[in-house]
């Protein structure tokens, strides 16, 4: 159990008998009136982002999550396959549990998020930035420089198709988000 006052970004609690992290919270204290909490709150299943908003002092049930390093192996028919990289354990996840599955490279790490009470795991999240080799894109003009804004689709070697710079060709190897699919930078070898 924790109050209000115990929130923080990233807290995990058990709400409406889902569990949920908060995003955001802030403290309110209004000149008439109670104090309150406003927070945003992420479902860990679905994703899905929340507003709700707490009396001070309310006590919610915290959750607890680990996250164990991962890494990824492949994939076939019955899902994706992980190994633990410290117990050498294999599992395999569904595509669901998967944030980009698209932007997984054979063996690249990876944190599954499980809940701790029950051994369940709740989603599979891959590093902020992953580097990838560009496999087709369509050749670049000439006069084309690091400062244009226009965009051109790319496939990368997991199949996985984004958006890069006109400067971009086949054979270069580039930085990808992989919280919202975007282009970061090229590397240089």
């Amino acid at each position: 159990m924790a109050s209000t006052s115990d929130f923080k970004n990233g807290l995990c609690i058990d709400f409406n008998n889902e569990l949920y992290t908060i995003v955001q919270f802030q403290h309110v204290k209004p000149g008439k009136g109670g104090a309150f909490v406003r927070t945003k709150l992420k479902n860990l299943k679905t994703g899905k982002v929340i507003d709700k908003t707490f009396n001070a002092g309310a006590k919610v049930n915290t959750a607890r999550i680990e996250r164990r390093p991962y890494q990824y192996l492949y994939k076939d028919d019955i899902g994706y396959h992980f190994m633990h990289t410290e117990t050498f354990e294999q599992v395999s996840f569904q595509e669901e549990l998967i944030n980009q599955p698209d932007l997984l490279k054979e063996g690249q790490g990876v944190e599954v998020v499980y809940h701790a009470d029950t051994e369940t795991p709740l989603y599979c999240e891959l590093p902020p930035f992953v580097v990838l080799e560009v496999t087709y894109t369509e050749p670049g003009l000439k006069g084309d420089t690091s400062s244009s804004t226009s965009l051109k689709p790319a496939t990368l070697e997991t199949g996985a198709e984004i958006m890069v710079p006109l400067f971009v060709s086949t054979g270069d190897k580039i930085k990808v988000d992989t919280r919202d699919r975007s282009y970061n930078e090229r590397i240089k070898e």
